[in-house]
């Protein structure tokens, strides 16, 4: 998977404020009802942070690697460490179809309607990119330029 780059002037204030690992680790953790990943590690350096741990499913994954992107001083989110249940167990190691998730960052101007339709040539799907981005996006009506965003698999 490699790297994730990010817009590291943009986005939550939370580095410089203590422990960085920890401040990111739990701005993941806080950001689900339950406990995304198992065995979360988090290591901050410089504007690269790294995940790892185990998380429950493949949009899981996708959420934790946006969380951390969108902190302010980060540009880089390097998530090799960071796999799914899915991708460890040896039934599906073979069968696991690999999607790369797709990430867009807010440019002045844009809307949600914008977006949709760009990629899924229809706006009315907006929908869709605000189910998959509830922990960075808290109101369907406010995106900000700079603020990175997954755009989830059309699934027809």
């Amino acid at each position: 998977m490699a790297f994730f780059d990010f817009l590291g002037n943009a986005g939550k204030k939370l580095l410089g404020k203590g422990d960085d690992n920890e401040a990111i680790k739990n701005e993941i953790e806080s950001s689900f009802s339950e406990l995304p990943v198992q065995g979360l590690v988090v290591e901050v350096d410089d504007d690269t942070v790294a995940l790892g741990g185990v998380a429950t499913d493949g949009a899981t994954k996708e959420k934790a690697i946006l969380i951390a992107g969108n902190v302010e001083g980060i540009s880089k989110v390097n998530a090799d460490q960071l796999v799914t249940l899915t991708q460890i167990s040896e039934e599906n190691v073979r069968e696991e179809e690999v999607f790369e998730p797709v990430f867009y960052t807010i440019q002045k101007g844009d809307t949600l309607w914008g977006i949709s339709s760009e990629f899924y040539g229809n706006g009315s799907k907006y929908p869709l990119i605000v189910e998959a981005n509830l922990e960075v996006i808290k109101d369907a009506d406010l995106i900000y330029p700079g603020q990175a965003i997954r755009i989830p698999e059309l699934i027809v």
